[in-house]
């Protein structure tokens, strides 16, 4: 193998493939240059950290390894990183010997959003499989045996998706869905659980995407959602706040505060904050800890309009030390009512709307015993979570 210097990059706008610029690789540190056409366009596509101008540019912290966040999101984490690492083992590549770039071109354009990366060299076509059982053995087995025999399969699958547990990227009946698999810390209805909280959500109000519960024929079913990135085959530019504000991901960097006040001055509305907020305390009222950067996102259109991306990872989890990953106005572990009155007072809402908002959240929240009921949670499972809504709810309406 050897390695590449030198990478072009892509937006997808609609049905145009823009060159947006170049990346190098140079004395260990990676630069980037716009090109002067896409400039022209007036697209920022990361505002924050890589605005537009004619400039070779470095990027000086060392969050992202050099890497831009913008970039940065175009790689996967986790379970999709040791797929990638275990193949090049296999082919005796070392891969600490990569780098992002190299990364970036095994991506290429089977990322998440709109962005692809050229030269592409690894096969991204996403193979033809539909039966999510035979995908689940696909993966049990090189979880549990060590079994690469299907780990092509298995990478392709997985794009650029985030995060610890399996995931596949897959087309059915003409629909792409984002679906998860358990891994081998998981419960066993770790499947039920998120679409109880997905239903749980949706009655809270939440912006969320259209999502499923797969049947399964050897477990209690697979948690699917629908791709907001994908839009009638078309792809939609996507910014997680990790990559936007060079957040990192992997320990508690982030306040709901500096998310609050991002979207505003990102979005320029303040219904997008109501969002963003609505998803705040429901992450507080469900004991969704596992709340970091890389689990809130932005879309852009193809006019250059950003708007807050449905809610997804919604779920019961612990953070660091059973603390939220992002604090609530500095409070992490025991956030009150009066914590998230004066995150709304900085995002702009009024408190007659944010206790309407933490009203109607609420009582969903209040629900949960049905929800978890219709989606088949264990007994086990839905009296471990019911007791966790209750211990934040005394703590935080007394």
């Amino acid at each position: 193998m050897k390695n590449i210097n030198l990478i072009n990059v892509y937006y997808i706008r609609g049905n145009n493939k823009l060159s947006v610029g170049r990346m190098a690789l140079k004395d260990r540190k990676i630069f980037f240059e716009y090109n002067p056409d896409f400039i022209a366009t007036g697209l920022e596509l990361s505002p924050f950290k890589l605005p537009l101008q004619t400039a070779v540019l470095c990027c000086e912290d060392q969050v992202f390894d050099g890497l831009f966040g913008i970039f940065n999101d175009s790689l996967p984490d986790g379970w999709g990183r040791l797929l990638l690492d275990r193949k090049l083992m296999k082919l005796g590549i070392n891969p600490n010997g990569l780098s992002a770039i190299d990364r970036l071109c095994y991506v290429g354009s089977n990322g998440m959003g709109a962005l692809t990366y050229e030269p592409e060299i690894y096969d991204s076509s996403i193979p033809l499989i539909s039966d999510l059982d035979h995908i689940n053995h696909e993966i049990r087995e090189f979880q549990i045996n060590n079994d690469e025999t299907h780990i092509d399969d298995l990478i392709r699958m997985n794009g650029s998706s985030a995060g610890a547990r399996p995931k596949v990227l897959i087309n059915l009946s003409g629909e792409d869905w984002l679906i998860k698999f358990r891994n081998s810390a998981d419960l066993k209805d770790a499947g039920p659980i998120e679409y109880a909280y997905h239903l749980m959500a949706k009655d809270a109000k939440l912006d969320v995407p259209e999502a499923k519960l797969f049947s399964s024929k050897n477990n209690s079913g697979y948690f699917g959602v629908k791709r907001f990135d994908r839009v009638s085959s078309k792809r939609i530019h996507m910014h997680t706040v990790s990559g936007l504000l060079h957040a990192d991901f992997r320990t508690p960097s982030l306040d709901y505060s500096t998310i609050i006040q991002a979207t505003l001055w990102l979005t320029k509305d303040i219904r997008q904050n109501l969002n963003q907020f609505r998803v705040a305390v429901f992450n507080v009222l469900t004991h969704n800890r596992d709340d970091h950067a890389k689990n809130f996102s932005f879309l852009m259109n193809e006019d250059g309009t950003w708007k807050v991306s449905p809610a997804y990872d919604l779920n019961f989890s612990s953070g660091p030390a059973g603390e939220h990953s992002t604090t609530i106005m500095h409070e992490g572990k025991f956030p009150k009512l009066e914590h998230l009155l004066q995150l709304a007072e900085l995002g702009q809402i009024d408190r007659a709307k944010a206790l309407l908002i933490i009203d109607e959240v609420k009582s969903a929240v209040d629900k949960w015993l049905i929800f978890a009921q219709d989606s088949g949670v264990l007994p086990s499972s839905k009296k471990t979570i019911h007791a966790a809504i209750q211990r934040i709810n005394k703590t935080l309406f007394t």
